[in-house]
């Protein structure tokens, strides 16, 4: 509620008429002042009018008056400059630290307001959007322009991970695209365990080896924990590991402990297993995926970037074991769509980002806007709700929307949301 209270004086979505402090003094609020997330009071630099006077200084708001006692204000010095009080239930009053009553006033909000925001906020997080009705009456010009705000936002978090990346592999931008790429195989669901599976892979000991495909998926597949113990009359499986057991001493490798694989309720096309081949087929020969990135032209370059085709057992097998004729060979169209959202693009950033290069900013920008909208839940959802999606830059914006906005209940800081409580906030009181 408090929250909610500092929204509603930070974007003056009060009701003004007969705005008086508890004593009956008439106010006027010329500047709300300047909100402030540290410690002290929540709103710094106001300029108030009260009973004809005008003041500047500090404005701290809270649910309950006594909240001012509760929270020790009274004696703290960074509230000295506090010149109004905002609550929503005055039950007593407040002193400053030389005995002054502190004017104080009681928020006064439309009705349908706080009916809107409980609407908003408590159905959030549901498969529906609570803003349906609202989207339409958004101008488009507002609504293109936080979609880009949001496309950015989801780019440059992407960017920021893979700049964490890098930071702990001492500026080792093949390293950074290795574990990039490998998470993004994850396809979501399996995202972290290949993160930390790549993560526990030293590149220099792939590159040893990096004329042997054996030699690759068995290095792989070992730190994966996903080698069977029992490889009966697997020959496949037998070499594995062999191999592995060879190498892991050769290089003193150690697989991560519970990568969490999740394989419930999947098809078998989504296992992990082959992606992992693929992402052994990406090294072999040598993984020089980053120059690759910031040198590819266009979309259909960096799609082709991802051609690696898997050979000779994974080309009938989606797991150990049981043999599947006339598996694909390539990833889909869409799968290297999606890496190209999730690989080349954030990586296109944060190289740009790096080297002081901003045209590799916009070659990012320019990706997501040359390859089509993704093709999930989170797009539908919103399409369905009126908004167009033409392609993977304005994709990217919804699902942002949709993770860092309604699954967390941020409503009050999505324009959509803004948009309709400031239309209830002016509302006749009922």
């Amino acid at each position: 509620m408090e929250r909610l209270m500092q929204y509603i004086w930070q974007h003056r979505l009060w009701m003004p008429a007969d705005m008086t402090t508890v004593d009956g003094r008439r106010v006027q609020v010329l500047d709300p002042g300047r909100l402030n997330t540290d410690a002290g009071p929540d709103f710094f630099n106001a300029k108030i009018v009260i009973d004809g006077q005008k003041w500047a200084g500090d404005v701290e708001i809270h649910v309950r008056a006594s909240d001012w006692h509760r929270h020790r204000h009274d004696g703290d010095p960074a509230y000295r400059s506090v010149i109004l009080h905002v609550v929503r239930h005055d039950d007593t009053a407040i002193c400053a630290h030389d005995g002054h009553v502190i004017p104080q006033m009681r928020m006064q909000c439309a009705t349908d307001f706080h009916t809107g925001y409980a609407s908003l906020v408590d159905a959030a997080p549901s498969p529906s959007l609570p803003c349906t009705g609202e989207i339409h009456t958004i101008e488009s010009v507002r609504l293109r322009g936080w979609l880009d705000r949001l496309a950015f936002e989801r780019l440059h978090a992407k960017a920021d991970r893979i700049a964490a990346i890098l930071s702990r592999t001492g500026g080792d931008w093949e390293a950074a695209c290795f574990i990039t790429l490998a998470r993004a195989l994850g396809f979501g669901v399996n995202a972290d365990p290949f993160e930390r599976l790549a993560a526990s892979i030293p590149l220099s000991a792939i590159g040893k080896h990096s004329d042997s495909q054996l030699s690759i998926q068995a290095i792989l597949f070992g730190q994966a924990g996903l080698i069977p113990p029992d490889a009966g009359d697997d020959r496949y499986v037998a070499l594995l590991q062999r191999e592995y057991a060879f190498l892991a001493h050769k290089f003193s490798l150690v697989p991560p402990s519970s990568l969490g694989w999740k394989m419930a309720r999947m098809r078998p096309a989504n296992f992990p297993h082959r992606r992992i081949a693929f992402l052994a087929a990406m090294l072999f020969g040598g993984f020089k995926l980053t120059g690759s990135i910031t040198g590819a032209r266009n979309a259909e370059e960096t799609l082709a970037l991802f051609n690696a085709p898997l050979t000779g057992y994974w080309e009938t097998h989606y797991h150990f074991g049981k043999e599947s004729p006339g598996l694909p060979t390539l990833l889909s169209l869409s799968s290297r769509r999606i890496l190209a959202i999730n690989v080349v693009a954030p990586l296109l950033y944060a190289w740009g980002t790096g080297h002081n290069l901003p045209q590799h900013h916009d070659s990012a920008v320019a990706l997501l806007q040359q390859l089509p909208a993704e093709c999930n839940s989170v797009v539908s959802l919103f399409t369905c709700a009126g908004i167009k999606c033409d392609d993977a830059f304005t994709s990217q914006a919804l699902v942002q929307l949709r993770r860092e906005y309604c699954e967390t209940r941020k409503c009050l800081y999505c324009h959509i949301g803004h948009s309709m409580l400031s239309r209830k906030a002016r509302a006749p009181q009922s």
